[in-house]
């Protein structure tokens, strides 16, 4: 079977199933061209929840596919590769947030919205890369604990000086590898190119760029900008897919190690598998852990207004 007629009998399938497919902006353009929706993770969640699909399948990793459960619980919901996981989503539990705050009384946990739904329970609300300003910019609060990414953290905290911060030391290990020492070479490389990063980049590369923003407003400023060369750092495929959506300008990674490898899990192959009814993960939570997660999005979006 060729890409072509195994992506045509996936579109077939989930037509015919009543199966709605969801890829992370992350996601290669194979899965790309199977999707219904292609996005960041919260956007895609919210999309999923809209639809009167009976199935959804998330092309991306866990905590995406939870999300679309706490928003959706009617669904049956699928995550394409169970081994996806996120490193940033793993590296703090319900119980090292718990510490957290009886360490810090009188602040309000926030937390990114790339974190396990268990942890969301115990949050006062969740952020998006997009929305963290705005929200906790609204938040009555002056006293912040953000977790896990002290990069996107310390990067939300420079725009609101009026609040005080407190960071987890954790981060995203794709654009952790992304350097200032990647950042001069590349704009030795290529002089006449704006560069694109995303606020999980460590505060030396944010510092550097032209535009910092999430993956979908990085591509959104690539597609309407005037300019013709961007470096762009976020995870590498993105650059693929401004290549095939802008072939009139040029576009570079800022470094080759910039790939999660954990989207890069997810095949066609896996989809064709779970439109099938023989592949992928059914995810499950329990009430209580959905109502309370939920709980802390429900916040999010009140704030985001």
């Amino acid at each position: 079977m060729t890409v072509r007629e195994m992506q045509d009998e996936i579109i077939r399938l989930k037509k015919e199933r009543n199966i709605c497919i969801l890829a992370h902006a992350y996601q290669s353009h194979d899965i790309w061209d199977v999707a219904d929706y292609v996005g960041d993770s919260f956007g895609l969640s919210r999309q999923a929840a809209g639809t009167d699909a009976d199935t959804v399948i998330m092309c991306g990793v866990r905590f995406m596919a939870e999300t679309v459960k706490i928003l959706a619980p009617e669904k049956k919901v699928l995550l394409s590769n169970s081994e996806a996981g996120c490193p940033m989503a793993e590296q703090i539990d319900k119980e090292l947030l718990e510490e957290l705050k009886r360490h810090l009384p009188g602040y309000a946990a926030v937390c990114y919205i790339n974190t396990t739904a268990e942890l969301k329970t115990v949050c006062d609300v969740c952020v998006t890369s997009s929305s963290a300003k705005k929200i906790i910019g609204n938040m009555p609060e002056d006293k912040i604990l953000f977790v896990p990414d002290c990069n996107l953290g310390e990067y939300i905290a420079g725009q609101l000086p009026e609040k005080t911060f407190e960071f987890m030391h954790g981060g995203c290990p794709t654009h952790l590898r992304m350097s200032a020492a990647d950042v001069k070479k590349a704009r030795r490389e290529h002089p006449a190119a704006l560069l694109l990063v995303h606020p999980e980049c460590r505060p030396a590369v944010s510092a550097l760029a032209d535009f910092v923003g999430s993956t979908t407003e990085i591509m959104e400023y690539a597609e309407k900008s005037e300019a013709d060369e961007f470096i762009i750092g976020t995870e590498n495929s993105i650059v693929q897919h401004l290549q095939m959506n802008c072939p009139g300008k040029r576009f570079y990674p800022l470094s080759k190690d910039c790939v999660c490898h954990n989207m890069k899990l997810t095949t066609l192959g896996d989809i064709y598998d779970c439109v099938l009814g023989r592949g992928g993960e059914d995810i499950t939570l329990d009430e209580e852990t959905r109502l309370g997660a939920k709980r802390c999005i429900d916040r999010m979006l009140e704030l985001n207004r």
